[in-house]
């Protein structure tokens, strides 16, 4: 419901609907349908373990089962299509990079990931050439031609107030030039090297999601066979009851 409240706030706090174009799913859309989806699938747990509903529990199981089975697919086709997977990573990145000034959220979603990873652009900082305000052609007006966005700059030690003009012009410099203000590597890279360096987390992470799925389906699978056994005794009661000679 967490999930749920947070999209549809941000589906209401949405002022430009371009800045979406940078993504393939609407994030707020994409928060409402899987809490949608988690709320009822949860539901379908919850009441059908107290109620000792077989019906329930086997939805809950299989629902729980495709959802293992889609995670598990999807890990797998993005090692194997590595590559597809990259491209696909550089293309978002570069679409967010054309609409950087459309929506503020996005701006900071962007500057965040540069100066966490310590990079400029998709593949390098010139690729900041995509936005209309950065562009570098000669017959741009904007204030920022050939400039980059602050996070791309160097940090200065005991810097109180932050220069957000110190990206400026830095498109127009060589790489050996431009490295001593900015950052020049692409976030693609710092990004794919940072997942190399982290895999036994991110193997911890994974697997740390899917053992409670497989505790979850194994354990409805166990309720529902002990709920048919049941059924089966009293009905064999019943049975005997009924039968004089018994």
């Amino acid at each position: 419901m967490v999930m749920v409240a947070v999209g549809v706030y941000a589906r209401l706090m949405k002022h430009a609907e371009a800045a979406l174009a940078c993504l393939a799913v609407d994030p707020a859309i994409l928060l409402i349908v899987v809490g949608v989806l988690m709320f009822l699938l949860t539901f379908c747990g919850c009441i059908g373990s107290l109620r000792e509903n077989i019906c329930l529990l086997q939805t809950f199981s299989l629902c729980l089962t495709i959802v293992f089975l889609l995670q598990l697919a999807a890990g797998v086709l993005g090692f194997v299509f590595s590559d597809k997977v990259r491209g696909k990573v550089s293309e978002i990145i570069n679409n967010a990079i054309v609409h950087y000034r459309d929506d503020l959220d996005l701006q900071n979603l962007i500057d965040f990931g540069q100066k966490e990873f310590s990079c400029c652009g998709g593949i390098s900082y010139k690729d900041w050439s995509l936005n209309m305000y950065f562009n570098c052609s000669e017959d741009n007006p904007s204030r920022e031609r050939c400039s980059v966005p602050y996070s791309c700059c160097l940090p200065t030690p005991n810097q109180a107030v932050i220069n957000t003009m110190c990206g400026q012009g830095m498109q127009a410099l060589d790489y050996l030039e431009a490295s001593k203000v900015i950052y020049t590597n692409g976030c693609i890279d710092r990004l794919v090297n940072w997942i190399h360096s982290n895999l036994f987390v991110l193997g911890g992470v994974a697997l740390g999601l899917a053992i409670p799925q497989l505790v979850g389906i194994l354990l409805s699978m166990i309720l529902v066979s002990q709920i048919k056994d049941q059924i089966k005794l009293q009905l064999y009661n019943q049975q005997h009851r009924a039968d004089p000679w018994y």
